[in-house]
């Protein structure tokens, strides 16, 4: 290895092996792999880490509900037929690393990060009161909940208390919000605003660091009972991966701090608040930047696991390709924001950019190479003089040039400058958007070339150049013109589509010295003599409507089981049943929750002969004056519950439905108003 390269470390977050993963996770990946891939292409030593964040409540208890143990549950996930590893391999994801968190190394690691920082006092003993949602294994406050729910997922929190240990967040408050405010370490810039206005402004907290109600975690060593919770766990993986306080690895030293962080912006807060302070605990080096990519959002919500609302990336790849799947993710979304996934747009983008564009232009080229002249193009048919001129003279100039090209009306010769002229800038111009991370630019600047190439053809038109035989000379530098096009695209799309840029470079003949990045910035390098073949079509037009059809039986019989053990009954006992104790109840006033959209507060006649207040977040279904005086049914042996600083004191009972649409329907169960307060229901 030449030890004069310059390193690149890049990461994805761990992931989280509750379920399988799906698009969202996908896209990430496949993002970091893209720039891991740029950064070799562009001669960097790079070294590329994923992996799995395998510890926690959530892990431990759908494991228990398996009827495993948390180690096999998460081994079928990450190790087994269709996991995590298995997705990546389909996916060709580049990675040099791969760590779980429940890897010896980092869990023997992990111990010790965990005790330094006890020593060093930033990690102290207490006790935990609060809020905390397990789907997000996250702890709230009350002030920080939304409409009385978790303010990232939305779902409901549970009352928590148990002993814990804590992390001294407060104490880097300043020093967090300084970073963040006058460095570009986090980025896209909007994402800074929300850190600091909602997270460090309103009082940066203490983070919570152990839990003693489950056992599937990391020991707390020295104090038997306690496990390490969450992010100690996982964000340290970026370290241990590469040999941080074990022997596993030994090349800290030279890869860390890690040049950017890929992280989706759900996760955002724990890596530019929580990961920086607990660096700066231990005295080590910030890693460079993090950055916080949007969510793909499916029927206008973000795609989650748990809520069920995902895409298969095993299907999409099957049915479309796994480049035309990795293209469609990065050039059809703007990294930094959310975008619209849908199976239409998929298809569009095949068509329109890889059918139409791409695979046109390479499947005409190679054709009429093969038409008109076999697998060779003649000698003297190359790049001239003036075309290497112009192209070095841009080159050199990185695009800052005006030229004036006063050609005749319809001269070939402008057309060709004018083709040369957008080759010549490209390198460059890529460049620079994939250094801002802008993958969808730099794309973009790849089919600006791609289309004056398609446009190119349409001027020369080769297929009445070869009628004339004193014209095949012209027709066969339009050609070779058009294979240097196809040429430099691959190369710049290599990062993007791997495997289908090898397929180019065969059919063109470009060998490996036509490959390289410098070469991307040559016009007229590839040999007169380089065999060309058709080949395969690399992008067959879909059926928009056949396929939308076929996709909709496929994920209609991938759902059906799922369908089916949902339907299967889970019985409980009449003891289980008399536990819950409904009664009917008179609404005697009923008002909006001020600065909630939800929440409606009631009070009821529960036969109890005082006022019972409940919550409920039934708003938008129905208004406040319409319910007071009605019979409804509550659940008032619920433990009570704040709401909005309001306490809820039961629940009331209503009939819920999903429609079609993936939009929900509510009705409040109302009885016949003779039926009188307080009576149990059996």
């Amino acid at each position: 290895m030449n030890p004069e390269k310059k390193t690149f470390y890049i990461t994805t977050p761990i992931y989280y092996p509750s379920d399988k993963l799906h698009i969202g996770h996908t896209y990430c990946t496949v993002a970091t792999d893209a720039m891991a891939r740029y950064k070799r292409l562009t001669g960097y030593d790079v070294m590329f880490l994923t992996g799995t964040d395998e510890h926690g409540q959530k892990i431990e208890d759908k494991a228990r509900e398996a009827g495993v143990s948390p180690k096999e549950f998460v081994d079928r996930i990450v190790e087994g037929p269709q996991g995590v590893k298995d997705l990546w391999k389909l996916m060709n994801i580049s990675n040099d690393r791969f760590i779980r968190t429940t890897d010896d190394y980092h869990v023997s690691a992990i111990q010790k990060i965990f005790k330094a920082m006890y020593d060093n006092g930033d990690i102290y003993k207490g006790k935990y009161v609060g809020k905390y949602c397990k789907p997000c294994e996250s702890f709230w406050t009350e002030s920080q909940l939304k409409d009385g729910c978790c303010p990232d997922c939305g779902r409901p929190v549970v009352d928590a208390e148990e002993e814990a240990y804590f992390f001294r967040l407060s104490k880097y408050a300043d020093k967090i919000q300084d970073l963040l405010e006058n460095t570009d370490f986090l980025e896209p810039r909007s994402r800074v605003n929300e850190m600091v206005n909602n997270f460090i402004k309103p009082g940066l907290e203490d983070l919570c660091v152990s839990r003693t109600s489950f056992t599937w975690g990391v020991p707390v060593d020295f104090d038997p009972g306690h496990v390490v919770y969450v992010w100690v766990d996982a964000l340290f993986n970026y370290m241990t991966a590469l040999g941080f306080m074990n022997d596993k690895y030994d090349d800290y030293d030279k890869y860390w701090p890690a040049d950017v962080h890929f992280v989706g912006k759900e996760i955002v807060r724990f890596h530019s608040i929580i990961w920086p302070a607990f660096c700066m605990s231990l005295g080590l080096p910030l890693p460079k930047k993090v950055f916080g990519h949007g969510w793909l959002l499916l029927d206008g919500g973000k795609m989650s696991k748990s809520k069920g609302n995902v895409v298969d990336p095993y299907v999409l790849a099957g049915r479309f390709g796994v480049d035309a799947l990795r293209f469609f993710l990065l050039r059809t979304f703007p990294f930094g924001t959310d975008g619209n996934f849908s199976n239409e747009l998929l298809i569009q983008t095949i068509n329109t950019d890889l059918a139409n564009d791409l695979g046109n232009l390479v499947s005409r080229t190679t054709a009429m190479v093969g038409k008109y002249f076999g697998e060779h193009l003649p000698e003297g048919s190359g790049a001239t003089e003036d075309e290497r001129g112009l192209a070095d003279m841009i080159a050199q100039a990185k695009g800052n040039v005006e030229l004036s090209m006063n050609f005749p009306e319809g001269d070939p010769l402008k057309f060709d400058a004018e083709l040369v002229l957008q080759a010549a800038g490209l390198r460059d111009a890529y460049e620079e958007q994939m250094e801002q991370y802008a993958f969808q630019n730099a794309l973009a600047e790849v089919f600006k070339l791609i289309g004056r190439a398609n446009k190119y053809i349409d001027e020369n038109k080769p297929w009445l150049l070869a009628k004339d035989e004193s014209q095949k000379p012209r027709l066969a530098h339009v050609l070779y013109n058009l294979l240097e096009c196809v040429r430099l695209s691959a190369v710049l799309l290599t990062p993007f589509m791997p495997a289908t840029c090898e397929k180019i470079f065969a059919q063109i003949g470009a060998d490996e010295g036509l490959r390289t990045w410098e070469s991307a910035g040559q016009w007229g390098l590839l040999p007169t003599g380089a065999p060309v073949s058709k080949g395969e079509n690399l992008f067959p037009r879909i059926d928009m409507e056949k396929e939308l059809k076929a996709l909709e039986e496929l994920h209609a019989q991938a759902a059906a089981p799922a369908a089916e053990e949902e339907k299967a009954p889970e019985y409980i006992t009449i003891d289980d049943f008399n536990k819950v104790h409904f009664v009917t109840a008179k609404i005697l006033a009923c008002e909006a929750v001020k600065k909630s959209k939800k929440l409606l507060c009631f009070t009821l006649d529960c036969g109890e002969g005082k006022p019972r207040q409940i919550l409920s977040g039934i708003h938008e279904y129905y208004e406040p004056e319409e319910l007071v005086g009605k019979t409804v049914v509550a659940c008032t042996n619920l433990a009570p519950r704040k709401m909005m600083g309001l306490e809820s004191n039961g629940m009331l009972i209503s009939a819920v439905k999903e429609e079609p649409d993936g939009s929900e329907k509510l009705h409040l169960i109302m009885l016949d108003d003779k039926v009188p307060a307080g009576y149990g229901l059996c």
